[in-house]
């Protein structure tokens, strides 16, 4: 039981996260390491190294990144503040897959809508309904979230779409959306909204491009599939 509650500065320093770090990189150093020099401190009752090994013994890296504040404040020992720390980390992991260095990042296919959403979108347990709002060159000027929740047509109106669209003055827009199931196969309800919203662009000026539904690890191109002629 002491062994359970002793401090990281009463450990030997050849055994301490942090140490372990400096001299041997952060390769080195296990899952529960990584999250308990993130975290920094434990319990009284429990070491943060400890902690961190009993919480990826109860949860993986990807349930644990999945998980929101709520969730993570239900785990023993997590308050809101370590459960804000944690969401950090994985947000900041997540924005890293989709970084660029270009100004501004330009999209020539639906893979590259993929390649831009997939590492937002394939954690998502409700579908996300998502606006690349495009410049004459085809860069994205902005992501705009449109909606959250089962995608139809009644719901999703045109204007909330191209809203943003007039506010930027965008060239043309591309939609996406996710299919927490993990097959991208359009629903009559995808492209329905798809027919109604090239219709809207039409009206405005302003020309829906694609539609892309994102799945686990593939996605389907509602243009290519010829849902959009």
């Amino acid at each position: 039981m002491d062994e359970y509650k002793i401090c990281i500065r009463e450990m030997p320093e050849d055994e301490r996260p942090r140490e372990r770090l400096l001299k041997f990189g952060p390769e080195a150093l296990s899952n529960a390491e990584l999250l308990a020099i993130i975290l920094r401190t434990g319990s009284r009752k429990e070491n943060v190294v400890n902690m961190c090994s009993r919480i990826f013994s109860e949860y993986s890296l990807k349930q644990l990144s999945q998980a929101n504040i709520n969730q993570l404040m239900q785990i023993h020992g997590i308050g809101a503040a370590k459960a804000a720390q944690i969401a950090a980390v994985f947000e900041l992991a997540r924005k890293l897959e989709s970084f660029t260095d270009e100004p501004k990042r330009k999209i020539r296919s639906p893979a590259d809508v993929y390649s831009l959403l997939y590492p937002k979108m394939r954690e998502q347990k409700r579908e996300r309904l998502v606006a690349l709002l495009l410049d004459t060159k085809n860069q994205v000027l902005r992501e705009e979230i449109i909606s959250i929740g089962t995608l139809n047509a009644n719901i999703v109106h045109p204007r909330e779409v191209f809203k943003a669209a007039l506010m930027e003055s965008c060239a043309s827009v591309i939609i996406s959306h996710n299919h927490p199931s993990g097959d991208p196969t359009p629903s009559r309800e995808d492209i329905a909204v798809t027919e109604k919203l090239v219709e809207g662009g039409k009206l405005l000026g302003i020309d829906l491009l694609d539609h892309v539904v994102i799945g686990d690890g593939r996605y389907v191109s509602l243009k290519d599939e010829g849902y959009m002629n």
